[in-house]
């Protein structure tokens, strides 16, 4: 079990009253939704759930709360204002419908399920509750991903013309055929809408060489509702070693913006212009240079709806729209079709 570590921002008493926030969840991502909470001064982590006692105890125990291995009991126990979901990717519709159900505010790990017809149900079910349910697609908040996003609203790119997105590295290999689209490149159909506005049509390229009838590497050419043009390369047969690994191109009319590994840098060139603006983390700013920072950010904005009653700034049904595009691809590849979104 790592040493905690507090958070290197400085700390600050907290302005507004304390949330209480439950942890579902006891693996590598689950103890990044511990430490956040556990790390800020308007939070108190109140309880940590795992299926694994000795596990569960030894997480709580590293991070200063109470462990159970049932959310019911935790529910009762703690009454949290706050519940966040982190589960084994392709274990998260049960658990997550029975939380909507209890009527408590959700913060939910990527994917949002793998099935359609389970994202419908759980989005149906908390837009009846009226429930805060959001979803955590935080590289959204990379430094070059915001200012990448300002530039574009600004008009300073111009008209659209194409994006492109590639990604990928190990494999995390699950019991589904489309576990590299579906829970990795997820991140890259969530940004290019993000980016670029809603995608209209898909024609894919699955791979599946090398762990047979798993699709490990795809190429996915995209039709966007403005009329721009993109691609997308997910993959499960590279190493997140590599340098590069992530890149993000953006290019329009008047210029183009460039995110290189998500967190390192953006270039943003004008048309015709050899001198381009560039940002990269400097010394201190090492939050801005760490993926994992991203999540804190999001967690910043999260809080802050939250508190005031709002929408969440990443709402479940984001998900649930980045499923049905993957799903659209799954048919184009199937098929080899393009297929409408």
């Amino acid at each position: 079990m790592p040493e905690f570590r507090p958070s290197a921002a400085p700390r600050t008493p907290p302005t507004a009253p304390v949330l209480k926030v439950a942890v579902v969840g006891t693996g590598g991502w689950g103890e990044q939704h511990a430490r956040v909470f556990t790390d800020r001064t308007d939070t108190e982590l109140v309880g940590v759930v795992g299926r694994d006692p000795d596990r569960t105890a030894a997480r709580a125990a590293a991070y200063r709360t109470t462990p159970f291995t049932d959310v019911d009991a935790m529910l009762e126990a703690t009454s949290p204002d706050l519940v966040t979901v982190c589960l084994p990717n392709e274990a998260h519709f049960a658990p997550t419908l029975h939380l909507v159900e209890r009527g408590v505010p959700l913060l939910v790990e990527k994917p949002l399920v793998f099935d359609l017809a389970e994202a419908d149900a759980l989005v149906s079910a908390a837009g009846r509750r009226g429930l805060f349910f959001a979803i955590d697609l935080n590289h959204r908040y990379a430094e070059p991903v915001r200012r990448l996003k300002e530039a574009i609203d600004a008009g300073r790119l111009g008209d659209l013309v194409f994006a492109t997105w590639r990604f990928g590295g190990e494999p995390n290999l699950g019991g589904s055929r489309h576990a590299n689209l579906i829970e990795t490149q997820v991140h890259g159909l969530d940004m290019l809408e993000h980016l670029c506005g809603p995608i209209a049509s898909v024609m894919s390229q699955p791979y599946d060489r090398s762990h047979p009838g798993t699709v490990t590497t795809l190429a996915v050419a995209l039709e966007f509702a403005s009329g721009a043009v993109g691609t997308l390369l997910g993959t499960y047969d590279s190493s997140y070693a590599y340098p590069g690994t992530h890149l993000l191109e953006v290019n329009g009319t008047q210029g183009r913006g460039l995110v290189e590994d998500t967190v390192r840098r953006l270039t943003l060139s004008r048309a015709g212009d050899d001198v381009a603006e560039v940002w990269q983390a400097g010394y201190f700013d090492d939050e801005a240079r760490n993926f994992h920072g991203t999540f804190d950010r999001y967690v910043d904005d999260l809080l802050r709806a939250l508190r005031a009653g709002g929408p969440p700034p990443v709402p479940a049904s984001a998900g649930r729209r980045a499923l049905q595009v993957a799903h659209a691809i799954i048919r184009s590849g199937d098929e080899g079709i393009r297929v409408e979104v």
